[in-house]
């Protein structure tokens, strides 16, 4: 099985976590914005980022699709799902 980077990393962070994670709490320490506040929503730099962003919720999804991670709190509508890697997840090299 091959993990594209995004999906190896985040990966990587809800394997080390000590209890269920919200996978998108991650995605702005792997990614982190690199405009200032003020950019325009048109700024290159955003919308650069937010295909960023984007990308690390489809390795969230297709890691669930894979069977590396699983949900075992769902979203409640105060937080998002909160989600463990599985035994598989803990199997794949990162």
């Amino acid at each position: 099985m091959t993990l594209n980077n995004d999906e190896r990393e985040l990966l990587r962070r809800i394997s080390e976590a000590d209890s269920p994670v919200e996978p998108s709490d991650y995605f702005h320490s792997i990614h982190p914005p690199n405009f200032p506040k003020s950019a325009t929503e048109d700024d290159p730099r955003r919308e650069a980022w937010v295909e960023l962003q984007m990308n690390l919720y489809r390795a969230y999804i297709r890691l669930h699709e894979l069977g590396l991670i699983q949900v075992v709190h769902p979203a409640n509508g105060e937080r998002g799902d909160l989600v463990v890697a599985t035994e598989a997840g803990h199997d794949v090299p990162v």
